[in-house]
């Protein structure tokens, strides 16, 4: 019997020794020649498909979505609308009308005209404790706001104010407070001082 033919491996130097009569392939090195280059051409031709899809994506300007811009259009419609002649006349009155009749929808406290409910509700998270220079229910912190009289008062409460001892936010930091929830509220606690 023939003994098989076995190929031995030397590790330093990392080549593959045949015995005598057995020849090296070229057709296998040609082939993983070949197959490198599709590979590294179909790489480049990656690449560049990459590259061209990003400078096609930076040239193309982003498309606003249809509600962002129905969204910006109904913000400034109020401000924008173009109002000419009798027509626009009459139409800019039934915009007032209905912009009225919105904010009057949209009164905090449901409408409320009690100023314990609206003080309980909003003015006392600062005048209970005396955030930011606000006077507490005593008689020592209004004296002197009193003395300035009850209209200042109220138009400090409702337009904001700032002084040398803190700040009133406008409408104590509610904007759907109308002008006689805020004096009814400034007018209960001027009634509930201690």
């Amino acid at each position: 019997m023939q003994s098989p033919r076995v190929l031995y491996f030397r590790p330093s130097c990392g080549r593959v020794a045949t015995p005598k009569g057995v020849s090296v392939r070229n057709y296998d090195l040609d082939f993983l020649k070949k197959f490198s280059l599709v590979i590294l051409f179909l790489a480049v031709v990656t690449g560049g498909l990459i590259w061209l899809s990003a400078m096609l994506h930076r040239s193309v300007p982003p498309q606003e979505s249809q509600t962002a811009i129905q969204a910006q259009l109904n913000r400034i419609a109020p401000v924008a609308d173009v109002y000419a002649g009798s027509t626009g006349a009459a139409l800019q009155a039934a915009a007032a009308a209905a912009a009225e009749a919105q904010a009057a929808s949209q009164v905090a406290y449901g409408g409320t005209l009690d100023g314990g409910e609206i003080y309980g509700n909003l003015c006392a998270g600062c005048h209970t404790a005396g955030v930011a220079g606000s006077p507490t229910l005593t008689q020592a912190d209004w004296a002197s706001r009193i003395a300035q009289g009850r209209d200042v008062l109220y138009t400090h409460a409702i337009e904001g104010f700032t002084g040398s001892t803190g700040f009133m936010p406008a409408r104590g930091g509610n904007p759907a407070l109308s002008d006689e929830q805020v004096i009814a509220s400034v007018d209960w606690m001027l009634e509930n001082l201690q």
